[in-house]
């Protein structure tokens, strides 16, 4: 089982519960696709055991067989080649790899060449791995790193995946192929309207979720109020509490100290669980 936890905007706690779960239950993948700023292993203090380089394919033209003609460029989408009438340039942080330039050449003027633009780590921790990885600084694409990150995941254990903040298309590569998951949230404004986004999403992709409330009692009831009009099920609430917050602050996952979140975190994981084999 391929569990994601998410969140429709930043902050709201979504590595801390991420954690918290793969740590009570044991025995676990952890992967974490925030490779924008990664935080998991922050947490977790892991042994790093290797890295590994990743790579995205930007075309190369051959200046001899090419005649300008702007093939190329008329079916670039995203702008990565301009043609003039005696010159081209690649623009490599535009380039999304897709290979449709290569392929509309008459002139077969266009290979490829590799340029490394992240970096995979592979830690182990007691009885869990982990992998995550780093975008390099300077480089705009995310989705390659994390497609390199679900690369890795295996189907003999139950796997738990951090996904990055957002709606976007690292969040929409992260979800894919997930079994469920579970949208961290909190009762406040801009957590609900986030947590909308975040549910259309998931229905489009027709990806069963759930929904955690962190920081409950800090804000109002419009979120329980929502996820009850839409039938969305509340799996978890997690109290705005200082001791919770302190130990974050210390770089220690608060299940760790207070050994009573350890059972709830194991009944959460049954929870979904029970809810994926539906």
């Amino acid at each position: 089982m391929i569990v994601t936890v998410a969140s429709g905007k930043g902050g709201t706690g979504k590595t801390s519960i991420a954690v918290n779960m793969a740590l009570s239950v044991g025995n676990l993948q952890f992967f974490d696709c925030d490779v924008e700023e990664p935080n998991a292993y922050l947490l977790l203090n892991p042994e790093l055991h290797g890295t590994e380089p990743v790579y995205a394919s930007i075309p190369m033209v051959n200046k001899e067989l090419c005649n300008f003609c702007g093939e190329c460029s008329r079916f670039c989408q995203f702008n990565a080649l301009f043609v003039a009438p005696e010159k081209i340039l690649v623009f490599p942080e535009l380039c999304h790899s897709c290979g449709g330039c290569a392929l509309v050449c008459p002139q077969k003027a266009i290979t490829w060449e590799k340029h490394q633009i992240g970096t995979l780590k592979f830690c182990g921790v007691d009885d869990l791995t982990l992998v995550y990885g780093e975008l390099d600084v300077g480089k705009p694409l995310a989705v390659p790193i994390i497609k390199a990150v679900k690369n890795h995941i295996a189907a003999d254990k139950d796997a738990i995946v951090d996904s990055p903040p957002g709606t976007s298309c690292p969040f929409v590569e992260t979800v894919r192929g997930s079994d469920f998951c579970v949208l961290v949230t909190e009762p406040t404004p801009f957590g609900l309207h986030d947590l909308k986004i975040a549910l259309q999403v998931l229905k489009t992709m027709q990806i069963p979720f759930g929904v955690v409330v962190n920081r409950a009692g800090l804000g109002d009831r419009k979120i329980y109020d929502y996820c009850n009009d839409q039938n969305v099920r509340i799996l978890m609430e997690i109290p705005y509490q200082r001791q919770i917050a302190e130990l974050y602050s210390k770089g220690v996952p608060f299940s760790v100290e207070m050994p009573e979140w350890k059972e709830q975190f194991q009944k959460l994981f049954d929870e979904i669980k029970r809810l994926t084999k539906k």
